[in-house]
């Protein structure tokens, strides 16, 4: 009896391992807005490594905010202003765009709703560390509002600044509204900084709150952040680019420092943009309608450039993000220059880099020679001997991690901000760029971009070839892993 027992024991619970490893499976098969490669990839986990696989699966497997949340930010978003009325005037200076570059803008348009708006100024910020003190002055000017959302904002001397400058600005009647990651962000928020923005009448805001990691991952992915960085202040100056709240020492990651970002400050009706961004992210998680502030006329501004804020999120459209950078990859004529710290494209985006370069359009891509994730770097290796096939240029920049995501197209179009080209950036994180139409600030950002590969190692196909089988087959198993990356 107890032989047939164990045994009957023993079949139950295969019969069940096996049922939901069919079931995670059909999971896997079913779920809409998924590439063939990831279905692939995740069938093959659950199948390998049975146990792991569906642990893996139950936790990263889908992208799922949770239904609260979801519902949260569906009441926030339809309780805002149509998008036509954010700017509250009618004559606001229209951009001049080329027709050969509208098409680019109107994709723009129908992810955030945004229109290219004219009448701006903006300046490349020289450094992390002068775009820090901009910020403090702009919020020590501030007179009415001051809006910051930041993915990483640590409690080094940077962050405290601001820290500061908000807790400042609120004593002196300014409203001021905080917002970071719960988990980029986790340092700052157990510290006394926090704290003390609160006594001093700063209204805070922590993004998708982890609470207990167990129970969390019942009812939504843990991974999946606000990695957007935004800042608004009196409806008129808004911050945009790559750079965190922190010193570009990055003493979490000090091994990798100096963390090179770029920074662009704006001043003209695009900040209202960042605003309805900031908005969408704030009022889901505060009981703190600002949707007003949507409304509210904008003063005449002079002719300027044009502009377009663009946000995309695990809620939002799918396929945003690779849309946009496939649009501008193939939009190139004669130069496409990009930097990013972490590539793990998709197939089309990778076929959409090499038909650049193929073409005959001057194509070179710059990466940190050095990257924090091993796992991303082993992953963006396995592409490098197709991209430098093609004709891509690629250039390794070795003085610290550049963590500048920029891109600029033919001298007269440049897209900067928070998005990687990576599956993180495209599915999993809330992501904020701005797209510009101008020659000129495309050519400052391009003079900055020559910086950066002046200071750069080329990375030739002979050396790529040279590689070891090892690690060849090292970075192709990793790179195999991309779509459930």
């Amino acid at each position: 009896m107890d032989t047939t027992h164990s045994l009957l024991i023993a079949g139950l619970m295969l019969a069940l391992h096996l049922g939901l490893q069919a079931v995670l499976m059909a999971r896997a098969l079913l779920r809409p807005h998924r590439e063939p490669a990831s279905r692939a990839a995740w069938v093959a986990l659950i199948l390998a490594v049975p146990l792991l696989g569906m642990l893996a699966y139950l936790l990263f497997g889908e992208v799922n905010i949770g239904a609260r949340r979801a519902a949260r930010l569906k009441g926030a978003l339809a309780a805002m202003p149509p998008l036509a009325r954010l700017t509250g005037a009618a004559a606001l200076p229209q951009p001049t765009i080329p027709e050969r570059h509208r098409h680019l803008f109107r994709l723009g348009e129908s992810i955030s709703g945004f229109p290219p708006v004219g009448g701006n100024r903006a300046v490349l910020m020289a450094d992390s560390n002068a775009a820090i003190d901009a910020l403090v002055a702009d919020i020590d000017a501030a007179r009415e509002h001051v809006h910051v959302l930041f993915y990483i904002w640590l409690p080094d001397r940077n962050g405290v600044r601001v820290v500061q400058a908000l807790m400042r600005a609120a004593e002196r009647g300014v409203l001021c509204r905080a917002m970071a990651d719960d988990l980029g962000s986790r340092l700052l928020l157990r510290s006394e900084h926090w704290r003390r923005m609160a006594d001093a009448g700063v209204r805070l805001a922590r993004a998708l709150p982890v609470g207990n990691p167990l129970l969390r991952a019942l009812t939504g992915r843990i991974d999946l952040r606000n990695h957007r960085k935004i800042v608004v202040i009196d409806d008129w100056i808004t911050y945009c680019g790559s750079q965190n709240c922190t010193d570009p020492e990055f003493r979490i990651k000090a091994k990798y420092a100096p963390w090179v970002d770029l920074m662009v400050r704006f001043e003209g009706p695009i900040a209202r943009q960042n605003q309805h961004l900031f908005a969408s992210d704030w009022m889901p998680h505060v009981e703190d309608d600002i949707a007003a502030l949507l409304c509210r006329p904008l003063p005449a501004a002079p002719p300027g450039l044009g502009a377009q804020a663009v946000g995309t999120g695990p809620t939002l459209r799918w396929s945003a993000m690779p849309e946009l950078f496939e649009a501008l990859l193939y939009s190139a004529r004669w130069e496409l220059v990009i930097t990013t710290p972490y590539y793990v494209p998709d197939e089309s985006m990778q076929a959409a880099l090499c038909a650049c370069a193929r073409r005959g359009v001057a194509t070179t891509v710059v990466f940190p020679k050095r990257n924090d994730s091993w796992v991303v770097a082993a992953a963006s290796h396995s592409y490098y001997a197709a991209l430098l096939a093609a004709g891509v240029r690629i250039r390794e920049y070795p003085d610290g991690l550049l963590h500048a995501k920029s891109l600029t197209l033919d001298g007269e179009v440049a897209l900067i901000g928070s998005a990687n080209m990576d599956r993180r950036s495209f599915e999993l994180n809330y992501e904020n760029n701005i797209l510009v139409y101008d020659p000129d600030l495309t050519r400052v950002l391009r003079t900055r971009q020559q910086s950066w590969i002046d200071a750069s190692e080329p990375v030739t196909a002979e050396a790529v070839a040279a590689w070891s089988r090892r690690r060849r087959l090292w970075n192709n198993a990793i790179g195999m892993l991309g779509p459930v990356l």
